[in-house]
């Protein structure tokens, strides 16, 4: 069996909401959290400022703020499973 051959993993995705991967990815305790701190332009995407409806795709760069830690995530996967 190839790679190709396998099904695809549960919850993966092309593309995801920044609210939703950030939650997904466990960096906040609920969505809501994390679109607060999104609103307060805590995070960044790519550069940018993001907005909580901002679609994610891998590949993409998150710059967090959380309290005095900075993060910088680089995506690889988009899953919508907590974990």
């Amino acid at each position: 069996m190839q790679d190709d051959d396998l099904p695809p993993l549960p919850g993966l995705t092309e593309r995801l909401r920044l609210d939703k991967w950030l939650w997904a990815a466990r960096f906040y305790k609920t969505r809501n959290l994390a679109a607060d701190d999104i609103d307060k332009g805590r995070i960044q995407v790519n550069g940018q400022v993001a907005k909580a409806s901002r679609e994610l795709r891998a590949g993409d760069t998150i710059d967090l703020r959380q309290d005095s830690l900075t993060r910088t995530v680089v995506v690889q996967a988009l899953s919508t499973v907590r974990g």
